[in-house]
């Protein structure tokens, strides 16, 4: 009996030992998701496509903003006709409609994050931080955004994107006519 008990011991012991190079592996793996943020950022702000896309484990992950109540009543208070459908709570999109319309405006447009917290086990991970979208220095929305990676042959690839919307409630400055 207690030869089974030290050998139970033994292999639970080796169990709950991490090998010192997973116990590095936060770090590096810290590192590579740091990169994909940031490339995330400068492919938006270069309007770089084909940067972009490389960071997603396909075309089709879920994609999807909500609007915070606060907007959704501020966009229906200001419709014309009250009897009007009311804005969807939920917006669903692809990471490449995202990018491709930035790609095709022709103004500066920038996502800013802020208070960058990651946590995963080394296969999986989530990106948590708050935002800014910017375009043309007018602040259009803001909120948290979430990411969901998973670490794959070719490293870590984004999974899945959610985050709230609020809506800028002062509208854009009126763009002077210089001729």
């Amino acid at each position: 009996m207690k030869s089974i008990l030290a050998a139970s011991a033994l292999a639970l012991g080796l169990l709950l030992a991490t090998p010192p190079a997973l116990a590095q592996a936060p770090a590096a793996d810290k590192q590579q998701i740091d990169a994909i943020v940031e490339t995330f950022r400068t492919s938006i702000i270069k309007k770089d496509t084909a940067a972009f896309m490389q960071l997603f484990l396909h075309e089709a992950i879920t994609w999807t903003g909500v609007v915070t109540d606060t907007s959704i009543e501020r966009l229906y208070a200001n419709r014309p006709d009250p009897k009007l459908k009311r804005p969807a709570k939920y917006r669903n999109s692809s990471p490449r409609k995202f990018i491709e319309n930035i790609a095709k405006d022709h103004e500066q447009i920038e996502e800013t994050f802020a208070n960058l917290r990651i946590d995963g086990d080394g296969d999986v991970a989530q990106v948590w931080f708050d935002y800014s979208f910017v375009a043309s220095d007018y602040k259009q929305n803001w909120g948290k955004e979430s990411w969901q990676l998973v670490r794959t042959d070719a490293g870590w690839k984004i999974a899945a994107v959610v985050w709230s919307m609020e809506f800028n409630p002062v509208p854009p400055a009126p763009k002077s006519s210089v001729k």
